[in-house]
């Protein structure tokens, strides 16, 4: 597809976009915006975009998406769980990831890219089985990450990101396309705030042990 195929089907697919996709890429937008301002809110604006998501998704053929969606929607709910599980308490820090997370993000990776892989492969018409697979298994590990409030997540998220937009390119999805470049942008903008509320954190307490 070249430059000018591209804008004239973004522009076909924004005339004909339904009010629900509209609506699904709305609430994906507040929930990254919510994400990078370290905001609570995140949650339950991204449980309503994934929810709206699956059926857009479905009907591309993304299966793996739509299964991704999913985990999104059970790991959204820990995550806001997590976050608020003791009222008396402060809200979950933002934290590095040990060396167990990262053992635990390689496990996600590996185990989610083989099992979804090969059931794309065995149980679908997927025409990406691999691309899709691995776009969601890296999704999977940056959602575990963020559901922990490790800055980490940042970095994971967009790894899927960039694998993402030229699938949906390639599904004829350039709105979707559009949003997940966005999403990529705000990202790295996020890993950056959320790098200086943690910077910020650790020379409180580098002061209050001095």
């Amino acid at each position: 597809m070249t430059l000018t195929e591209w804008f004239i089907l973004l522009g076909q697919q924004l005339a004909e976009t339904p009010p629900i996709q509209w609506l699904a890429l709305a609430l994906g937008v507040s929930e990254v915006l919510f994400a990078k301002a370290n905001k609570i809110w995140l949650y339950p604006t991204g449980i309503a975009a994934t929810a709206l998501s699956i059926f857009i998704l479905f009907e591309a053929g993304l299966f793996a998406e739509c299964l991704l969606n999913l985990y999104y929607i059970v790991m959204s709910v820990y995550g806001w769980w997590y976050w608020v599980k003791k009222k008396n308490e402060p809200p979950v820090k933002i934290t590095r990831s040990s060396r167990q997370d990262w053992i635990t993000v390689l496990l996600i990776v590996v185990v989610g890219f083989v099992l979804l892989s090969f059931c794309l492969q065995r149980f679908t018409p997927s025409t990406v089985p691999y691309w899709d697979a691995w776009v969601s298994a890296t999704a999977w590990a940056g959602m575990w990450l963020l559901a922990k409030r490790k800055i980490e997540n940042w970095i994971l998220l967009n790894l899927s990101n960039a694998f993402a937009i030229p699938l949906l390119l390639h599904k004829d999805l350039p709105l979707y396309a559009a949003l997940t470049l966005f999403l990529f942008i705000v990202a790295v903008f996020g890993y950056i705030k959320w790098n200086k509320i943690l910077r910020a954190e650790e020379a409180e307490q580098n002061v209050s042990f001095t």
